[in-house]
């Protein structure tokens, strides 16, 4: 019987490449609009709680209606300014837009834990490898 292809779940050992730089082709006005509405409606917070949050965050006023502005598809002349990203994602309790960025720009976003076991796996790929390349240069000396 055959299997089914999962085409959702990325490759862990996929190598991360960067969009394609074409003319035109990084207008991303309407992804980062559709992420903010995702990510506001994926959190139990609403729309007021994060402006809220959000003008905690950073000491300046931001308004629910900013927030509706920035998310409509139709509002284009209004875009949330990247100084606030860091805030809208702690108050949405998200990394969405900074997962996407790094993945735009031919990267993964690591946190945490996964941060430190990411260079764990990177010296102790060095460390084989400095074992490998140590192995031949005995062999070549003639050592065992």
């Amino acid at each position: 019987m055959k299997r089914a292809t999962d085409t959702l779940t990325a490759d862990l050992f996929e190598v991360p490449a960067p969009a394609a730089a074409l003319p035109g082709s990084m207008g991303y006005n309407l992804a980062v609009r559709r992420l903010m509405s995702d990510a506001i409606k994926a959190t139990p917070h609403n729309s007021a709680e994060i402006a809220a949050r959000m003008s905690e965050l950073t000491g300046q006023s931001i308004t629910e209606h900013q927030l509706h502005a920035w998310t409509a598809p139709s509002r284009e002349a209004w875009r949330m300014p990247l100084e606030f990203v860091p805030a809208f994602e702690v108050a949405a309790e998200t990394t969405v837009l900074t997962s996407w960025l790094a993945d735009v720009r031919g990267g993964r976003l690591l946190l945490g834990r996964e941060t430190l076991a990411a260079e764990l796996g990177r010296l102790e790929h060095q460390r084989e490898e400095a074992a490998r390349h140590i192995k031949r240069l005995k062999k070549l000396m003639g050592a065992r």
